[in-house]
């Protein structure tokens, strides 16, 4: 009965570490806790709209809240009274995710890179 290679003498043992997957590629660029940018006062999805939408890499967002309500994820309606879009803040040249946790993680559920937003630039 031929032995598996790991199981042969003098072979070496095989180690978590080498047998453990690796991830070839990250959903966000980090996770962060809070906005560590100043308050830019656009508070209403009347003030956000006025902003046109475009596409932005989700492995280019920090995103500004630690955990996400499964709830949120997996309703059909998490858009119906909310803007259509994520908002997304440019601070210093970093993109931070404001709003749309949810909208950022099933597009990566779904295997695209890009998420459309709302990107507001301040200085």
């Amino acid at each position: 009965m031929a032995r598996a290679p790991a199981e042969r003498p003098g072979a070496p043992l095989a180690t978590a570490a080498a047998v453990a997957p690796r991830l070839t590629q990250v959903i966000f660029k980090s996770v962060g806790d809070g906005r560590p940018y100043p308050d830019h006062g656009y508070e209403t999805t009347k003030q956000w709209s006025e902003i046109a939408p475009r596409q932005v890499r989700l492995d280019e967002l920090i995103t500004t809240k630690r955990t996400l309500n499964l709830d949120t994820l997996l309703s059909d309606d998490s858009t119906f009274y909310g803007d259509l879009f994520a908002h997304v803040v440019e601070w210093r040249g970093v993109l931070y995710l404001e709003d749309g946790l949810h909208r950022a993680v099933r597009a990566a559920l779904q295997q695209r890179a890009v998420l459309h937003a709302r990107v507001l630039v301040i200085s």
